[in-house]
């Protein structure tokens, strides 16, 4: 005998690799959980058979044979892979049925239906552990018997598990619950008085009257069905849908988690209502009710008031009020409980028999017990300082044997209660197994594994429990005998693990009637140790953090329940022969309606899922469906299903249809299956399939086509028929070809599919998207074309010589086919007709407004006495070509800032309109700017801000009926009357117009459109579909020079088809466009313009993205190409111009909690300089907000996220000067003093002081620099303080703004007076404008702080802090009150009932 290398003993004699074949299996054990998937090698002679194979796997993984399902995953041709299980009586040779050729064969052990498997008792303690760890083993085939060690059973507190072990019952014989999303807490509850044999038994003894549908909503019937699925059923674990149905919650309430306590006390109200009149009417106050006095007792008299409440559970505080220490034991807490409060000094208690106010005792003390003593562990608080719920995790131990008679309220025994302490009865190991009082230490602390204490007295009971341990339970329950009637045992305890936001409820469990704990925790059900339940004490491992008390995890004991130890009621579980017959009858339905669903997965695991697709001959679209069939189903009857699930019984034969193989994925034909009509289903497609991963299309024909074969590796194409007469190309057709064929050959092949001529056929494959090449040459193969495994092959056999004749690129095919690969369909959401009159109805409201088509807030206000300044008349003079106001407000020579502010004043609109926007504000520079007209025919533009855009597009948070100023006009000052206020300065062309390209030979006095005159037609009528090709809008491109050297464009018109529009129920329409993607966003707005009843100017275009976002289009040069999704909604308002963007202005308060407020939403515009833009702004500050800011005292500024930056001055210009981009955010900021930031070299800096003698900060100042020197800086800072500059110390502040420091380590953390000369030099690196220097007086000496105070500035530091990082990451779950719905009223469990103890 020789060792191997896995130390197993083999016989040398018996090794000879070359005797015979050999087979090696790689087994996978997928049932044990500790080495879930570890693969083991066998190296076996092809002779054995496989019942004596199945006995050797088992064997070597220490199975019993017939309790495993061994699995052959078999190699079928394609890779796939196929499940063969082997039978135990099979008698072939391994070799037989192994895939011949293959080195490595693979096999499963899984579980065999509704069996465990199980494993052998260890008959060896020895010196092979190999098939834990996963090495390989090699074995010898021989008639001897290997001594080889099984593995015993463990158990394990583990959360894998395989799929088919979480349909099987928990070895334990426990089943768990299903958690339905939060529902932990209420598992918990239920696992616990499912394990209360009193509770239990009671709700069995009850019996329902009512109908099934009353059933349904009674909570103990459903409660009392949930307990026989835990008591019977073989499952893992139960669902408690139908409980919480009669709850009545929906969906929502099991996402919400909630107090396992609060669901306590909810839920036995519930019963209560529900049990009303029953035998059970009082079963919640005999089994959990108890009473306490609420006592106040006179320390001079002696006289006592009290009254006498009951309770159902006792909360016991973990952590005293305003005190830093815990209770460290349930004993503890409970002394705490009931120890007297003083009243004295000005909290006296007025005593009538001394008939004065006495000094007195007041506190609670314990009447009786219940017979189930509940002991909630106050673990959730609230932090006043952080304004915080926090979850208290310090150690708080309890015992598992509780004697509570010394707090019994007993009047002869009251001297000796007030020093008594509560005697515990607990369990721990000594050395030689007894119990010496220096080993015992509260709590349960036996470290090994105990299965619990029998109340026999005898030690015999004890089987596989450590003699120790025996000794000790055995011990405690002797004493325990003695101690009187309130000597309580601990069976259950509820365990909250993570923190006040939120976490996970699980229990721990014991049987009552053989000790064991077990841990129910959901679905899983497994045994537990005592050091299991000695972590859940609580007790923070480690230094807590800064958040440490709001976001620390811990897992610790949440509420205890304990039972009183009386042999006269302590009763046993009711087992399923003493059931009562109505028990038995629900029993019997329960095991009915398993053994159906048992039924029903065994037809699912014969069943194969395979999607199936059409292209319906009659509809013309590709249609799919999941389709189930049993796998002993034929080809032929597979297909018969699959044309009925596509009724097409009346549209095609069923001789006309096949199945074939499809690749959904790269939609190709894979392969056809000639003369196999008759093969299985589970066959064909080489085993079961339950994932739809196997795909079918079920092929058409007309009767006079034939099926052709389609042999794998072949090519699908994809032919398209083109129309030049009728200008379309028809829905496509799949064609089965070859790499090896011709282009002759392809062509005569679809020929004969498509039924067309051969001799005329132009065949045109589209290799990419724009690339489409002629298969002009016959004898080229397909291979040699550029073939791939999916193509598109265009064909065209009208026979049309000219077009043949043209080059290819210049021919009409060419084109038709372009346009076919460019036009993709949009779907448009449009403003509802509702929306649209009232917009008109909003625009009428200006005179100017319904001759000029323009939603100009100028034109909106100017003839409005509502919205103008002293009920003014406006009106453009001769002279200085300035607006007006009667009341010589404004002088009429003085064309200051202040008149151009006052013009917007006069421009005001009514509310829910906006002026901030660039037009009205260059139109009235423009008419300030000009004192006459252009000349005639000038083509000059008149829109100043509107240049040539770079722009994007831009978010819009607008409303939709928001009104903007859009008017590009000048005054020629000889206006009859205010209505010619809107003609045009040069030609009356409208910018927008101008920029989609449409020529206007309008008169200087020409009007253009409104939206209600627009193109003349009434926009009432229903647009019908329409397709414009030869009108369309066109975009240029070059073509050459002609003989003058000129650039030569072309006009090239973009396809565009509308559908009619549709409308739903509600009034919203849409509709559907086929457009080129090429298209102008200008050309496509105007195509709109019918269909929804305004020209372009009035209506904004958004795209919309897949997670429903929306953005604005605004430049109006970019093609369609840019709509991935193909949505579009098209809201009301003025449309972004070229060069223009939305911009946020929010408003910067330094000293303020919240240093950044949102005001308005404005139109910034290139070109525009910032002083026009304040200007701009102004009349919306006022209106909206009621700020009336000196425009010397109001400066706008960068906004990066919440940081001030860089001021922008009044002449600088964006684009030019400032970078302006989509989304843009900036500040703006009133000034006490006019702005003294004149340059660009200037630098704003934010000062603030330090007063390290008073431990505070002074507000936010601003001073600014020239000369950026440290020296500069301090003379400044001296000026505003009157600090010696000599005296002065600086340090930069930290972070982003607004610095936060804390005021404990400014003193000492900063980098005070860095020595540098410049403000650019490292560590200060101050370059922007924004940033903070903080400044001190360093002959100011430091407070000395007493810990008193030191504590109240760090709580106050805490709380600033807490709410500066709240705004930003802390967002707390919102929650919702638990409530049961009952049809009565609940009755309260605080109520007074008859002492029962």
């Amino acid at each position: 005998m020789v060792t191997g290398e896995n130390t197993q003993l083999i016989p040398t004699e018996d090794v000879c690799v070359a005797d015979g074949e050999k087979v090696l299996c790689i087994i996978r054990d997928m049932v044990d959980t500790q080495c879930h998937g570890v693969k083991h090698s066998l190296n076996l002679p092809a002779t054995v058979l496989v019942s004596e194979f199945i006995q050797e796997v088992a064997k070597q993984f220490g199975y019993m044979a017939h309790t495993i399902n061994l699995q052959y995953e078999r190699q079928v041709e394609g890779g796939q892979i196929e499940v063969m299980t082997l039978d135990h009586s099979e008698d072939r040779a391994l070799g037989e049925i192994c895939v011949h050729g293959i080195r490595r064969h693979t096999f499963v052990i899984n579980e065999m239906e509704g069996q465990l498997p199980q494993k052998v008792e260890a008959v060896s303690s020895g010196n092979n552990e190999n098939q834990a760890s996963g090495t390989s083993s090699c074995f010898n085939y021989s008639t001897e018997e290997s001594t080889k060690p099984s593995i015993s059973s463990t158990s394990f507190n583990s959360t894998e598990y395989s799929y088919s072990s979480a349909l099987i019952k928990s070895e334990t014989g426990y089943v768990g619950l299903v958690n339905q999303a939060m529902t932990c807490y209420l598992n918990s509850l239920l696992q616990t008085l499912y394990m209360t044999p009193e509770f239990r038994n009671a709700l069995y003894r009850w019996e329902f009257d009512g109908t099934e549908e009353e059933a349904v909503k009674s909570i103990p019937s459903q409660l009392q069905k949930l307990f026989l699925q835990l008591q019977t059923s073989k499952k893992r674990a139960a669902e408690t849908t139908d409980l919480t149905r009669s709850f009545g919650w929906d969906s929502g309430e099991v996402w919400q988690q909630h107090d396992v306590q609060e669901l306590c006390r909810v839920m036995f109200d519930a019963l209560e209502v529900k049990w009303k009149n029953t035998d059970q009417a009082n079963l919640i106050n005999q089994l959990y009710q108890g009473k306490m006095k609420d006592y106040v007792k006179c320390l001079e008299c002696g006289h006592e008031s009290a009254r006498v409440d009951a309770y159902l559970d006792i909360p016991l505080v973990i952590r005293p009020f305003g005190s830093n220490q815990s209770y460290s034991s349930v004993d503890e807490a409970l002394r705490a409980f009931v120890q007297p409060e003083i009243l004295d000094d000005s909290n006296q208690y007025f005593c009538e028999q001394c008939n004065k106010k006495c000094n007195a005792h007041k506190g609670f003390k314990f009447v009786s017990f219940p017979y189930l003593l509940t002991l909630q562990l106050k673990r959730f608080d609230f932090d006043y300082s952080t304004m915080h719920r926090i979850k208290l995790n310090d150690r708080m131990s309890f015992p598992e044997l509780l004697n509570l008679k010394h707090l019994i309220d007993d009047e002869t025994e009251t001297h000796k209660s007030d020093s008594a302490k509560p005697e515990t009865k607990m369990m721990s190991p000594t050395t030689n197994g007894l119990v010496s009082e220096e080993d015992v230490d509260e709590g349960i602390e036996v470290e090994t594994c105990a299965c619990g204490t029998s109340y026999n007295g005898s030690s015999d009971d004890f089987s596989g429990v450590s003699s120790n341990e025996a000794l000790v339970n055995v011990k405690n329950m002797r004493e325990s005998d003695v101690s009187g009637p309130y000597t309580y045992e601990l069976f259950s305890i509820m365990i909250h693990s993570g923190s006040a936001a939120g976490g996970h409820y699980y229990a721990y469990i014991k049987c009552l009637s053989d000790g064991q704990w077990y841990s129910f925790n959901d679905q899983h059900v497994t045994k537990i140790t005592y050091e299991d339940i000695r972590k859940t004490y609580g007790g923070s491992g480690g230094s807590r953090g800064y958040y440490s008390s709001t976001y620390a995890s811990s897992t610790n004991a949440y509420m205890l329940m304990y039972r009183k130890i009386d042999k006269e009621r302590n009763a046993c579980l009711m087992k399923e022969d003493e059931f009562p017959e109505h028990l038995k009858k629900e029993l019997q339905k329960i095991n009915d309606r398993e053994e159906a669903e048992r039924k029903q997965k065994e037809l699912e695991k014969s069943t194969c899922k395979i999607k199936v697709f059409c292209y319906h001959p009659t509809q013309r679209r590709r249609l799919d469906h999941k389709l189930e069939i049993h796998k002993d189903k034929t080809l032929a009857e597979a297909t018969e299903m699959a044309r009925s699930v596509f009724d097409l019984e009346d549209v095609v034969p069923l001789d006309c249809v096949r199945l074939v193989k499809y690749d959904e994925y790269q939609d190709t034909l894979e392969r056809s299956f000639e003369s196999e009509e008759e093969t299985l289903i589970g066959k064909l497609l080489g085993g079961v399939k339950q994932s739809y991963c196997f795909d079918l299309l079920l092929e058409t024909k007309r009767q006079d086509q034939i099926f052709h074969e389609y042999k794998p590796g072949g090519v699908t194409v994809k032919v398209y028929l083109a129309d030049l007469k009728k200008d379309i190309i028809h829905d496509p057709v799949n064609v089965r070809a070859y790499h090896v064929q011709t282009v002759q050959e392809f062509k005569c092949l679809v020929s004969q599919v498509l039924n067309i001529p051969e001799t005329n056929m132009r065949c045109v494959l589209e290799r990419f998207h724009s690339d489409l090449r002629l298969l002009s040459i016959p004898n080229k193969t397909l291979k040699t074309e550029g073939f791939f495994k999916s193509n598109k092959v265009y064909v065209e056999c009208s026979g049309d010589q000219h077009d043949n004749s043209v080059p290819f690129q210049e021919s009409r095919l060419y084109k038709l086919l372009d346009r076919h690969q460019n036009t993709f369909r949009v779907h448009i959401t449009l403003p509802s007709i509702a929306e649209i009159e009232e917009w008109k109805r909003l625009c009428s409201h200006s005179t100017i407004y319904s001759k000029t088509g323009l939603d100009s807030a100028l034109e909106s206000g100017i003839n409005s006495s509502d919205n103008s300044v002293g009920n003014s008349n406006e009106v453009c003079n001769d002279g200085n070509d300035s607006l007006e106001v009667d009341e010589g407000i404004s002088d009429k020579s003085d064309r200051s800032d202040s008149d151009i502010d006052f013009r917007f004043r006069t421009l005001s609109l009514q509310r829910g309109l906006s002026q901030s926007d660039p037009s009205v504000y260059h139109s009235c520079q423009q008419a300030e700017r000009n004192s006459s007209l252009s000349p005639q025919g000038s083509d000059e533009r008149t829109s100043s801000p509107l240049a040539q855009s770079m722009s994007s597009q831009s978010t819009s948070t607008s409303a939709e009926f928001s009104l903007s100023a859009n008017l590009n006009s000048n005054c020629d000052g000889n206006f009859d009357s205010p209505e010619e206020f809107h003609l045009l300065q040069e030609g009356g062309q409208d910018v927008s117009e101008h920029i989609c390209g449409n020529d206007s030979d309008q008169h200087e006095k020409t009007l253009p459109p409104s939206p209600l005159q627009s193109r003349e037609m009434d926009f009432k009528e229903p647009i019908q579909c329409s397709e414009n090709w030869e009108a369309e809008t066109s975009d240029l491109i070059p073509q050459g020079k002609d003989s003058e050297g000129e650039e030569v464009l072309e006009e090239i018109k973009r396809y565009f088809l509308a559908e009619p529009i549709e409308t739903n129920f509600l009034g919203q329409r849409s509709m559907t466009v086929y457009v080129d993607k090429r298209i102008l966003l200008s050309a496509f707005k105007k195509e709109l313009e019918p269909h929804i009843g305004l020209t372009s100017e009035n209506f904004k275009v958004y795209r919309v993205y897949a997670n429903s976002q929306e953005f604005e289009s605004t430049r109006l040069s970019d093609t369609l190409s840019f709509l991935e999704d193909g949505k579009i909604n098209i809201k009301l308002g003025r449309a972004l111009r070229n060069g223009e963007y939305r911009v946020k202005i929010y408003q910067l308060l330094v000293n303020e909690a919240e240093p950044s407020k949102f005001l308005l939403e404005a139109i910034f515009a290139k070109g525009m300089t910032v002083l026009e833009s304040k200007k701009m702004i102004f009349p919306d500050l006022r209106l909206q907000h009621g700020l009336d800011i000196p425009l010397d005292r109001c400066r706008l500024r960068k906004k990066t996220w919440k940081n001030p930056g860089a001021i922008y001055l009044n002449n600088q210009t964006y684009e030019e000067d400032i970078q302006i981009f989509p989304n843009w955010d900036v500040f703006l900021e009133v000034l006490d003093e006019p702005e003294k930031m004149l340059s660009n070299s200037q630098l704003a800096v934010y000062i603030r002081r330090w007063m390290p003698s008073k431990y505070q900060l002074d507000p936010f100042q601003e001073v600014i620099l020239q000369l950026q020197t440290v020296d500069e800086l301090k003379e400044k800072i001296s000026e505003k303080s009157g600090i010696p500059v000599e005296d002065i110390e600086i340090a930069k502040g930290r972070g982003t703004f607004p610095y936060e420091v804390s005021l404990l380590e400014i003193h000492t953390d900063l980098d005070w007076n860095p020595p540098v000369t410049s403000l650019s030099m490292w560590p200060l690196y101050i370059c922007d404008d924004g940033c903070l220097v903080y400044y001190r007086d360093r002959k100011e000496e430091l407070l000395e702080i007493s810990e008193e105070m030191k504590k109240d500035i760090q709580q106050k530091e805490n709380a600033r802090m807490n709410k500066l990082n709240q705004r930003v990451n802390y967002s707390p779950r919102k929650e919702k009150a638990l409530k049961i719905y009952t049809e009565d009223t609940p009755v309260t469990s605080s109520k007074v009932s008859p002492d029962l103890d």
